[in-house]
């Protein structure tokens, strides 16, 4: 049976205000902080006594994401979660975000439209209003920027540079995951290019697919320190791998740390995909990114309330400085840490 193909609506068709027009006529919104969202030359926001939270994330096809195996919907969630992520690394929730785009001619209203419900499908899941952006032609394929903007009470924030002495290093979910998700695709993507006809194989790996297409981030860590009253001393997203975090944690705050190997979480599909490749579960782990989990300290007399929740692992404990940042090896040897994450510019 011939299989019958939607007609897409080109954008010129509609223009740019009527495309805003079509993508953001079914936002409603959720926050009380939110007092002006989409539809005025500005959003109005009010948080009261709170502290206001911002950060920006930037993903350009091509160097973020390929297309040929990235759904558009996927895409959409993961630009939004990726923000969420950081939002949480500052122990603070997200409320808001604006999302601006560029477009090159070869997509469609429809294709915009699929975008635009994975931002809205994460933003409904995380509680968080689209409140207005932008969009623009692109020459260069699909720009997406989002900004989020977060709350949290003033004694709640954590930053990345306070970081103690004795405190013990922690991590959520599982690392490394992402990365090999990631490698299967491109696997795959060049054997399809050699012959059209091959079909990707897939079979059971969903687990490290959707790790590197649909990422979560982090809210119940945000929940569960909250509900037990734990303030991290220090925290940060994994977003470029286990190495560059724990680095940017040592050197801004002063300090250094052991981390051990056998304690890293590294799931079982992890495992067995590293192994077809022939890489290192740890080095996946250390330097793949995109895990987006939270990498955090807390004192050592809370590790009994840290260890009560499914889905934290204590890795290592901070040092001083002068004793480096290390990977203590499972055979007992002592590693520098060198931070070898995914950098912009390399």
């Amino acid at each position: 049976m011939k299989e019958i193909k939607k007609s897409q609506t080109p954008i010129s068709k509609l223009g740019e205000f009527a495309l805003i027009d079509q993508l953001t006529k079914n936002i409603k919104i959720k926050n009380s902080s939110t007092i002006k969202g989409v539809g005025d030359d500005a959003a109005i926001l009010d948080f009261k006594d709170k502290q206001v939270v911002v950060t920006t994330d930037l993903l350009l096809e091509g160097i973020h994401f390929n297309l040929i195996y990235t759904p558009l919907k996927h895409l959409g969630y993961k630009a939004a979660i990726v923000n969420f992520s950081d939002i949480y690394a500052m122990n603070a929730y997200p409320k808001q975000i604006t999302v601006s785009i560029g477009i090159s001619n070869r997509f469609s209203v429809e294709d915009i439209e699929e975008l635009y419900s994975g931002i809205n499908l994460a933003c409904e899941r995380y509680n968080v209003d689209l409140i207005g952006g932008d969009t623009s032609s692109s020459v260069t394929g699909l720009i997406i920027s989002i900004t989020a903007v977060g709350e949290v009470l003033k004694e709640k924030i954590v930053y990345r540079n306070t970081a103690k002495e004795n405190d013990l290093v922690c991590v959520s979910g599982d690392l490394g995951a992402a990365y090999l998700g990631l490698q299967l695709l491109e696997r795959e993507k060049e054997v399809f290019k050699q012959d059209s006809n091959i079909q990707p194989e897939f079979e059971g790996y969903d687990y490290i697919l959707e790790r590197q297409l649909k990422p979560e981030a982090r809210k119940t860590i945000i929940d569960f320190f909250y509900k037990s009253d734990i303030k991290p001393t220090s925290m940060i997203d994994i977003s470029d791998g286990l190495s560059s975090e724990i680095f940017h944690i040592c050197k801004n705050s002063n300090v250094g740390c052991k981390i051990y190997e056998d304690k890293i979480p590294i799931d079982a599909s992890t495992i067995k995909m590293a192994e077809e490749f022939n890489i290192s579960p740890t080095t996946c782990a250390l330097s793949g990114g995109e895990d987006y989990e939270l990498l955090f300290t807390i004192p050592l007399e809370q590790s009994d309330i840290i260890k009560s929740f499914d889905g934290i692992s204590i890795i290592g404990h901070i040092t001083n400085k002068e004793k480096g940042i290390n990977l203590i090896a499972q055979d007992g040897t002592n590693v520098p840490i060198i931070a070898q994450g995914w950098d912009a510019f390399m």
